[in-house]
């Protein structure tokens, strides 16, 4: 079955864990000792009912102050498929922890308030997900039973999202009204909007596009092991082996090694003990060449004519993980698929006001910042524009003094 990976993203009290909880109860994903640790429970809504929110607040102070601070992944299937629920924090302090359970998602889910409309936290969580290409964008307009499920007011709300849509150029945006507290068109349809005619929540999750890239153009193969078993039986046998970040690869393609830029043909790939004439993204495989280059781990091999660009001076976006500042006179690692290479920030170019979206010109850097960034690797590395592959466009900045990942990087272009 297909799996749909997808984020909750909204304002304090916008109901992210209500949301969840009401997909995982009235789906009956829950187990029988949670529903019944769910019953004893003594938080209640006003209304009498079961706080589904107890089903996401997996920290106790997450319990004990009615918010969320860390990424809460939960499971569920149905029939059409599996998700992946990342539950990402709201608040502006936690920001970090969003961009971790966003970079792996093909879908956001924004709640907006429907008393309250397109608020600054809305800005901020929109511009995190254009920021990290998610291909899906769902706006759910909740707590639409505590404006009488007005239509107005679904209308009103959907043109303020739409002018800030357009402003962060996101696609392939779907306005749904609902009730998480009510359960109106999140699992089952609402007959108190009878008004609105689209899909409920869960059979846009079940139907949705997932982009899968398996262009050949886009073909990336870091390279984790070279295979030598120098046995008697296998003296010969040379295997480049690695899990396929992107795109798709055949035998008889023509590839290119990089950094080094030697050519070959592909004449053999494995996928465990069986042999196939072709391979796809997330597949782990080990390809064999006609050639014997000198290949090693952090190498990629990439379609020959398709090339990704191959800098040591790059722009990127960056957003800061660590509680120490950014410190432009230190050398970091930087990690890009398999290949791990020192590297120094540059220069700042600017941060991003995240609330109001506008540039600021600071240099210094500190922890939830995001900015634009020129840094200097010792290798060269060959990358993508994050923006139209995001597999071989992303890198994680890492404090050689400490071991501690300090940044995730977006890659934007060479510079000269």
């Amino acid at each position: 079955m297909e799996i749909l990976k997808f984020i909750t993203a909204g304002s304090v009290d916008d109901g992210k864990s209500t949301l969840i909880g009401r997909l995982l109860y009235d789906t009956d994903a829950i187990l029988a000792d949670q529903l019944e640790a769910l019953h004893r429970s003594n938080r209640k809504n006003d209304d009498g009912s079961i706080d589904l929110a107890i089903l996401t607040d997996g920290l106790k102070a997450e319990r004990e102050q009615g918010i969320t601070i860390d990424v809460a992944y939960k499971y569920f299937q149905t029939e059409k498929r599996k998700f992946i629920i990342a539950d990402a924090p709201g608040h502006i302090q936690y920001t970090r922890n969003m961009v971790t359970g966003a970079s792996n998602s093909n879908l956001a889910i924004i709640l907006i308030d429907a008393r309250k409309g397109v608020v600054e936290q809305t800005n901020r969580h929109s511009f995190l997900v254009s920021l990290l290409a998610l291909p899906q964008v769902v706006v759910c307009i909740n707590k639409m039973d505590m404006v009488d499920y007005d239509e107005a007011t679904f209308n009103q709300i959907v043109e303020q999202y739409r002018q800030l849509a357009t402003k962060l150029n996101l696609q392939n945006v779907t306005y749904i009204p609902v009730s998480a507290l009510k359960g109106d068109n999140i699992v089952h349809e609402s007959y108190n909007m009878t008004w609105y005619t689209g899909k409920i929540l869960l059979e846009h999750l079940e139907t949705v596009e997932i982009p899968v890239d398996d262009s050949s153009a886009h073909a990336r193969l870091p390279v984790q092991w070279v295979v030598r078993p120098q046995t008697e039986k296998l003296h010969d046998y040379r295997g480049y082996a690695g899990r396929i970040s992107s795109g798709s690869f055949k035998v008889n393609d023509k590839v290119t090694v990089l950094p080094s830029g030697f050519s070959s043909t592909i004449t053999k790939i494995e996928l465990l003990d069986r042999e196939f004439e072709e391979a796809f993204s997330g597949q782990s495989v080990t390809v064999h060449l006609q050639d014997d280059i000198d290949i090693s781990r952090g190498d990629i091999l990439v379609n020959s004519s398709a090339q990704p660009e191959v800098a040591q001076l790059l722009e990127a976006d960056l957003c800061w993980m660590d509680t120490r500042a950014l410190d432009t006179s230190l050398t970091y690692l930087i990690q890009h698929n398999s290949k791990v290479t020192r590297c120094r920030i540059q220069e700042v170019l600017y941060k991003f006001n995240i609330n109001t979206l506008d540039k600021v010109y600071e240099e210094d850097f500190k922890l939830n910042d995001i900015g634009r960034i020129i840094i200097k690797t010792a290798e060269p590395l060959a990358f993508d524009v994050y923006q139209n592959n995001k597999a071989n466009g992303g890198a994680i900045i890492i404090d050689s003094r400490t071991n501690v990942t300090v940044g995730a990087l977006m890659l934007r272009a060479a510079v000269e």
